[in-house]
């Protein structure tokens, strides 16, 4: 494992070497378009290794790939072509679960454990108040999905059998929403974990957008500021990433085309009770974020209009592509996936 690490470290300062030398990108190293032959617009992503990847998206739309991404199976579950789908969690090449998102029954959840040939749907949801944005796993039995504000707080659904079954918790462990605020369902991220314990959650839409932290698998959390502006339904935090459960990054910004995003990142090292501003931010709306493998500073945002580049652990931040990419995701084998609109994902190239 020490050759992957170095290997992508030593991409990750070649990236940056090449952009400072050329500007924005220009020579860097680019991502490895791979052609999917849809256009569906693929918010979700689970990256499993190099060569195994999920995506789902819009239409009802779910693709596998097992080789690189040289060919990609279409997987959707039955039924679905009216369904968003926003969020996949996969935990191989055979197990994986995916969430759709909407207002009442659109918000369901389904299952497969043989690679996409059959799926179950364990979830619909009947509340017409609850809109469910993000879905994340704990390990393999343990995952919890995040609703927008239903009655004041953020309603949060846990499963302990890896998806078969949900149950929505109890809510009294969960700080009052903001007016206004809510999720965002841009990139599978809005709900990110790390460990067997701790979750974080990502909103907007009110007077300032915060990260929530919940160390308990979702019955008790903390709100933090995060001092990226929101103050508006289109702006706040929109991504996250954990290394661990203390090291943290956070990018959003506003998510309309042409408006500015200024201080769009902020990166914390307490596990979220306290968070800082990028130095040098990103450079636009990011809707996506992950950590490099084997890395204790170097990640990567993406959004509509390019993907920044960190390697002093979320300080700054350069452009290094301007491919537009909605989410990212990296595996421990050293293989980094970006997937976006029109059927657009993407491998890091070597």
């Amino acid at each position: 494992m020490l050759s992957v690490g170095l290997g992508v470290v030593a991409l990750a300062v070649a990236m940056t070497a090449s952009a400072q030398a050329h500007g924005h990108g220009h020579g860097a190293p680019k991502w490895e378009v791979k052609a999917t032959g849809t256009d569906a617009r693929f918010r979700g992503l689970a990256a499993v290794s190099r060569s195994t990847a999920w995506v789902a998206g819009s239409k009802g739309t779910v693709l596998r790939t097992a080789d690189g991404g040289r060919s990609w199976k279409n997987v959707s579950p039955p039924g679905a072509a009216g369904l968003e789908f926003r969020d996949v969690e996969a935990f191989d090449g055979r197990r994986a679960v995916v969430l759709a998102i909407g207002e009442g029954e659109a918000s369901r959840v389904y299952r497969t454990e043989d690679g996409g040939t059959t799926w179950s749907e364990s979830f619909r949801n009947t509340d017409p108040k609850a809109f469910y944005d993000c879905l994340t796993f704990l390990d393999a039995r343990h995952g919890l999905a995040v609703s927008d504000p239903v009655e004041g707080k953020y309603r949060i659904l846990s499963t302990a059998d890896g998806g078969r079954s949900w149950n929505v918790l109890p809510n009294t462990g969960m700080p009052a929403a903001q007016p206004g605020e809510a999720g965002f369902a841009a990139s599978g991220q809005c709900l990110v974990s790390s460990g067997p314990r701790d979750v974080w959650l990502a909103t907007g839409g009110g007077a300032t957008g915060r990260v929530l932290h919940s160390s308990d698998r979702g019955l008790t959390w903390t709100a933090a500021d995060t001092a990226i502006p929101a103050g508006d339904p289109a702006r706040g935090v929109f991504g996250l990433a954990f290394r661990d459960r203390t090291h943290g990054l956070a990018v959003g910004g506003d998510y309309r085309a042409g408006q500015a995003s200024p201080s769009a990142a902020a990166v914390t090292g307490d596990g979220g009770r306290t968070w800082r501003q990028a130095a040098t931010p990103v450079a636009a709306y990011r809707s996506g974020v992950a950590w490099l493998p084997h890395s204790r500073s170097a990640a990567l945002a993406v959004g509509p209009t390019g993907t920044d580049l960190t390697r002093d652990g979320g300080r700054t931040w350069r452009t290094v592509d301007t491919g537009s990419y909605d989410t990212v995701d990296c595996t421990p084998d050293g293989g980094c996936w970006a997937s976006g609109e029109q059927g657009r994902v993407a491998r890091l190239a070597d």
